[in-house]
């Protein structure tokens, strides 16, 4: 009897122990739900403001082509004033939110812990001005698209999220910033493995085993959102592919020079606009922003006026035409767009260059098939240049044929698309620095002052 009394009281001894041990437990796995629960809450959020974004960009654009269509003389007017307009209203509400994101994203991963006096690249404010500004200047005609500032919208959702995370999971916020920004991209194109290579690629250069899955996690759920609210289909649709390995084998010697060069002048003037310019035009939009835009403006209408209105927007309704075959795209459709494009870049406006990089190797495309004989369906020819100008342009090869092939339902040219996309990178590092780091590390010497010198006792 003694020896059975004994035995309980052990096992009461035990379970008293161990019921501290199972509390812990308890809290720790509410912790990690509710932890999850905010991060999976952010990621959806991403993908509803990536369709936001979408929404209210073609819906200004579609409003505005058809203005000027009907009244040749709304862009001489609306182009300027818009611009000017979305040029103070960003300057003046939404500092920081200028040019592509990209470069804003990258350069708050390098922010200094004791940084005294950096002004936030991303926050709940930007991803409003973001959007509506953004919108805006698409909507004035601006060959600009939404699926760069779409990265900082992203980032800046999971930079705002990273305070309401338990302490307790140890996320780094860079991990975040990475895993919202590729989401943009994946929910933007709807190409949730261009998101994946985006983050690998571009921001991270490289990715932990613990960061993947936040990563992949994001992508996931933003881009379930943006299908869900858009639709499940590619970008630009089904691409029609002729001829045999011969052909193709040409279509990408040609289309890896070409845009090789076209992309690495393209990214050159880029960042000599954002670092380096000198002289008289530079210190009027130093000095004078806003009236500054306001040229940038009539220049792009004027161009429109001269093209037939080509150059307006993203340019997603010419690639579509000239991937199907349809309609009647001029030989200037590209060259005119790369104009129109850096035009609205240096005038400061928030907007980023994926969509009209892509346009401009269509274009470019366009031009090139009478070379090769393929005027009647040269849908092969157009993806190609597509992938080889952008990345010619941002120097980020897998992520730009993954983005095309993605978008066209191009995986039987896949492996045409990697090897223009690495030609074309590595012809454009002849040219150019790559793009957005070096727009980030002009962003951070802004940021951070430069040490004093030291004094001599």
């Amino acid at each position: 009897m003694k020896s059975r009394l004994q035995a309980l009281g052990h096992r009461f001894s035990r379970a008293l122990a161990v019921l501290p041990l199972r509390r812990w437990r308890h809290k720790a796995y509410v912790t990690l739900w509710l932890g999850r629960l905010v991060f999976w809450g952010g990621a959806i959020g991403v993908g509803l403001l990536a369709v936001l974004f979408a929404e209210l960009s073609e819906f200004l654009s579609h409003h505005f082509v058809q203005g000027a269509t009907r009244y040749w003389w709304l862009p001489l007017v609306l182009t300027p004033l818009g611009g000017a307009l979305c040029v103070w209203t960003t300057r003046r509400y939404f500092s920081g939110a200028e040019g592509s994101g990209i470069p804003q994203a990258l350069a708050e991963m390098q922010r200094p812990a004791d940084a005294q006096g950096w002004k936030p690249l991303l926050s709940l404010r930007i991803i409003a001005g973001k959007i509506l500004v953004g919108a805006s200047a698409v909507g004035c005609g601006f060959s600009l698209g939404r699926e760069g500032p779409t990265v900082q919208v992203g980032a800046s959702l999971m930079h705002a999220i990273h305070g309401l995370l338990p302490r307790s999971l140890h996320i780094q916020r860079n991990h975040l910033l990475v895993a919202g920004g590729a989401a943009g991209i994946a929910a933007a194109f709807n190409a949730p493995l261009a998101g994946i290579m985006f983050a690998i690629e571009e921001m991270s250069r490289g990715v932990e085993a613990r960061m993947s899955g936040l990563i992949i996690t994001a992508i996931v759920l933003a881009g379930v959102t943006a299908q869900a609210l858009m639709g499940g289909g590619n970008y630009f649709g089904n691409i029609l592919i002729i001829g045999g390995d011969g052909d193709q084998l040409k279509a990408v010697a040609l289309s890896a020079l070409v845009c090789g060069l076209a992309g690495g002048l393209f990214a050159r003037l880029m960042i000599l606009g954002a670092t380096a310019w000198r002289g008289p035009l530079a210190d009027f939009r130093r000095d004078r922003p806003v009236w500054f835009a306001a040229a940038c403006g009539l220049l792009v209408a004027c161009l429109g006026l001269v093209t037939g209105g080509v150059v307006y927007g993203s340019g997603l309704e010419q690639t579509q035409a000239l991937l199907e075959a349809e309609g009647n795209i001029p030989w200037y459709f590209g060259p005119a767009k790369f104009v129109a494009t850096l035009m609205a870049y240096l005038a400061g406006l928030p907007g980023g260059i994926f969509a009209p990089a892509l346009s401009i190797g269509a274009g470019l495309g366009h031009d090139l098939a009478p070379l090769l004989g393929q005027t009647a369906a040269p849908g092969m020819l157009l993806a190609l240049c597509m992938a080889g100008f952008l990345a010619a342009v941002t120097q980020a090869p897998i992520t730009s044929f993954v983005i095309v092939m993605e978008m066209v339902d191009g995986y039987s040219l896949v492996i045409g698309l990697m090897a223009v996309s690495l030609l074309s990178s590595g012809l454009s590092r002849l040219i150019s620095a790559p793009l957005y780091p070096t727009l980030a590390a002009g962003l951070v010497a802004r940021q951070v002052p430069p040490p004093a010198p030291a004094t001599r006792t």
